[in-house]
Order: C-alpha cells, then structure tokens, then sequence
C-alpha cells in the first residue's frame, strides 16, 4: 500500500516538475533556497519530493552513467577554490560576509546539480524520458498562451486588460510585466527567449527536420511539432530579445548543417553540387531570420538599436555603438572578470566572491554613461544587490580559476560524447536525439555568454535529457553485444 502511494506521488511530482519549468522567479520562496535572489525555479518544490523518494533510492540500486561522476572534479575545484579564498583576507561588501556568499554560492550549484541528476536518474526508460518531455511541451504550451496574452496587448494596448495581466503575473512573479515585449512566466524577456531556445527549439527543430515526432498525430510529414515550433518562434519574436535571436540562427544554420545530408550514391561532381545547396540554404536560413527580425523590430524600438544607430549616427565607433546597445555595463563585467582571473589565476577568487573585487577590479574608464555601474558602486538603500558577472565562462574563470574551468569543461566533452555517440548511431531514434543534442550544446554554448547561475534549471536540464538519452542508447547496445556474444 506504502508503495503504491509513493509511487503515484513520484508520479504527480515528475509531472508537476515539468510543468512548472516555465516559471523560473517564483514569488514565495524560501531565503535558505535562494528567495533573496532573482532565480527561484518553482520546479524545485517538486523537485525536492522526487529527490527523496525517487532519486536516493534509485541511486542505490542501480548504476548511473559516467558523464554523472565527471561533475565530481568541478565541485571539488569549487571547494578547494571555496577553502582558499578564506584567506585572501576579503573584507564583507554591503553587510555580506565571504562566508555567507561562498555558501549561497555552493547552495545554488547544488541546486542546479540536484537538476541535473534527477532528469538522469529518473527518465531510466524510453517511457520515463518521452513523459517527460511531453509534460514539459504541455508546460511551456501554458507559458505560450500566458505570452500570447501579452503580446496581444502589445499589438493592442489596453491599460486595463495591462492591469489584470500584471496582477496575473505578481501572483507567482516578483517582476511586473513590460509594456512592448513579452516575459511569459520568466523574471524578463531575455530569460523567457532563452529558456525557449535552450529547452525546447533543439527538440523540436530536430524533430521537424528528422520526421520524428513525440506525439501520435501526424498528416503526411506534419507533425505536431511544427505548429509548437511555429508558435515557439512567435514567442521569441515578440520578447524582442537579440541573444535568443542569435540562438535562433545558430540554430537553423546548424540544423541545415547537420540533417542534410548527400545521398550516398551521389557522383563526386553531385557531391560539389551538394555542398553548394548546403551553402545556398545556409544563406536563405539567415536571410529568413534577419529579414524576420528586421520587420518584427523595427515595431520596438529597443530592439531597431541594432541598426538604427548606423542611420542616426555620423560619428561612429564599436565602442560607442556597444554602448548605444545598452552593453557597457556588460562588457564592464566582463573586464572586470578578466582582471580577477589575471590577478588570481589558478583558483579565482572562490565561488560567489567576484562581487568582492568588483570595485577594485573594475577597468578604469568614466561611469557617468553608464548608470548601472554608478548604481553598484553607490547602491541605494533597498537595492544593495550584489553583482555577478552575467557570463557563465568568465564567471567560473574568476571564480574557479584555471583549475575550475578545465573541470568544467571535461563535464562539457563528455557531454559532447554523449551526443556524438547517439548521433553516430544507426537507430533513426538514437539519431534524432542525437542531433537534439548536438543543437542544445550549440544553443547553450551561446547562451551560457549571457547568463551566469547555477540554479537556473535551463543547462541543467539540457545536459541531463543528453546524458539520460545516451545512457539508454548505451544501455540497449550493450544488452544486444550480451544476446549476439
């Protein structure tokens, strides 16, 4: 009876963890998980069940893949990283202590590792893996109908229908909505684009070009993958958010990359001639996206900055055309990282301590065209929010030095083998998610340079649906070698 009850409730949480993905700054969340932070995935309250009755018991009785145990050396980087910087003699910045943030820091990261491994340890079958992915589409189809509603009053402003909305949206978020791009249930636009390119366009674009469907309705070769894509897109369009658009790009140029492939019978000239379509098709797939983005943009005036600064400006420079697109504070962080990491190199400066050096290491230039960085030498009261560095690699350079970036990126090569060995497979399934996973590594590697938490559920589920999906391949190919021997 035990038993049963467990299992249904294991159940009920897989699904409400997919859900619940969409909505990443949860109102009511507790200040030991994060709550005085900006990432507060309402995934983790599921997430906590499933931990206890779901991944600890299946943890012992039964093995885990080995892409799992290459996190191993990151988190002892960290730690050790963590240990030294308790004695570079830091002094606390706005009443935060170094030992407050290197714990909220270690907090977040297994939160996120906590992510990771319950996506692999619990979608143990093809069954598991294919519910999952379903319940997160059916979640992000709610986000879309949320977002639809906004970017209908975006065509069609009206205050009062605005109001509701908003009311709607401080239920569950701790920011209002804007007023010209849409945020689905996401802290602002930029992580709504992103959380989309990042969890679901892989699936679905190699969905699309493969043939290959989660769903059992299909008329000819449409599925219904394409009208979730299609919708997808709309979405991103309207959050106007110009690193999701990148994503989006990047996206289609590889997808034509990698699903076209020549017939191999082709002669050596019909082969050249292949690789010229390839080419012709790259370019249309840029033109389509840049033409897109050009007439959905030129609506938005945060967005047209990207060109209109060449139009309205006559003296011109890279460096001020950064800053007209609202990039100086960012490439301020960045410099700033650099010169963390040039000043401790091997270890950083410890997990959550860049906000430390942010004064002293900042590049020494003139703060009055940028107000953001005048805001975080000079904080208000009430706004004494500590800085990170917006960028996932720069983050673990200054953070975790050399030590902590090459731990990381074993974890990202045998995440690239993972995908590779589905993506060489000759099952057409295993190839399909091969390839899914080969265009999320694409998309996440570009994202990763705009966002910087650990406890943001976006990288952790991506490289929990490769490696679970590569731990199945590998798990059918070693039962078939046991049959054929």
């Amino acid at each position: 009876m035990l038993k049963t009850i467990l299992s249904w409730i294991e159940k009920i949480a897989w699904a409400l963890f997919w859900l619940c993905l969409p909505v990443t700054s949860f109102r009511y969340f507790p200040a030991g998980l994060g709550g005085g932070t900006l990432v507060r995935p309402l995934s983790l309250y599921p997430l906590m069940v499933l931990l206890i009755i779901g991944v600890l018991p299946a943890v012992f009785r039964r093995p885990i893949p080995k892409t799992v145990l290459t996190l191993i050396p990151f988190v002892i980087a960290l730690l050790i990283s963590a240990v030294a910087s308790t004695l570079l003699g830091i002094e606390p910045v706005l009443g935060i202590s170094v030992s407050d943030r290197i714990v909220r820091a270690l907090v977040t990261l297994a939160i996120g590792i906590s992510f990771y491994i319950a996506v692999v340890v619990l979608s143990d079958n093809p069954n598991r893996f294919y519910s999952a992915l379903r319940w997160m589409i059916i979640g992000f189809g709610i986000a879309f109908i949320w977002g639809s509603l906004q970017a209908i009053n975006i065509l069609h402003f009206n205050p009062t229908l605005f109001g509701r909305l908003n009311r709607i949206q401080l239920l569950f978020s701790i920011r209002k909505l804007f007023t010209t791009r849409i945020s689905g249930m996401t802290y602002e636009p930029n992580w709504f684009g992103e959380q989309i390119s990042v969890l679901l366009l892989p699936w679905l674009v190699a969905a699309v070009f493969s043939g290959q469907s989660l769903f059992p309705w299909r008329w000819r070769k449409i599925t219904l993958e394409w009208f979730i894509l299609a919708w997808a897109l709309i979405m991103i369009g309207f959050t106007f958010s110009r690193a999701a658009y990148i994503n989006v790009i990047a996206i289609g140029i590889v997808a034509v990359l990698l699903f076209r492939k020549p017939a191999s019978h082709l002669k050596t000239g019909q082969s050249g001639w292949f690789i010229i379509k390839k080419i012709i098709e790259v370019v249309i797939v840029l033109v389509i996206f840049v033409a897109g983005g050009y007439t959905v943009g030129k609506h938005n005036a945060f967005f047209s900055r990207i060109w209109s600064y060449w139009l309205e400006k006559k003296d011109t420079s890279l460096a001020d055309y950064f800053q007209y697109l609202g990039f100086g504070a960012r490439l301020a962080y960045v410099s700033t990282a650099v010169n963390t990491f040039q000043a401790y190199p091997i270890l950083g400066v410890g997990p959550g301590n860049y906000a430390f050096f942010f004064e002293k290491m900042l590049p020494d230039q003139p703060l009055a065209p940028t107000p953001e960085l005048l805001r975080i030498i000079s904080p208000e009261e009430g706004r004494n929010r500590l800085i990170t560095p917006k960028n996932l690699y720069l983050r673990i350079l200054a953070e975790g030095g050399l030590v902590g970036m090459a731990t990381f990126l074993a974890f990202v090569a045998a995440l690239v083998g993972c995908s590779l060995f589905l993506w060489f497979s000759k099952d057409s399934e295993e190839h399909f998610w091969g390839g899914a996973a080969l265009l999320g590594l694409v998309v996440l590697a570009l994202a990763a340079f705009s966002f910087d938490s650990f406890a943001l559920p976006n990288m952790w589920i991506l490289t929990g649906l490769i490696t679970a999906a590569s731990w199945q391949a590998y798990q059918r190919a070693s039962r078939s070698n046991t049959l054929s021997e």
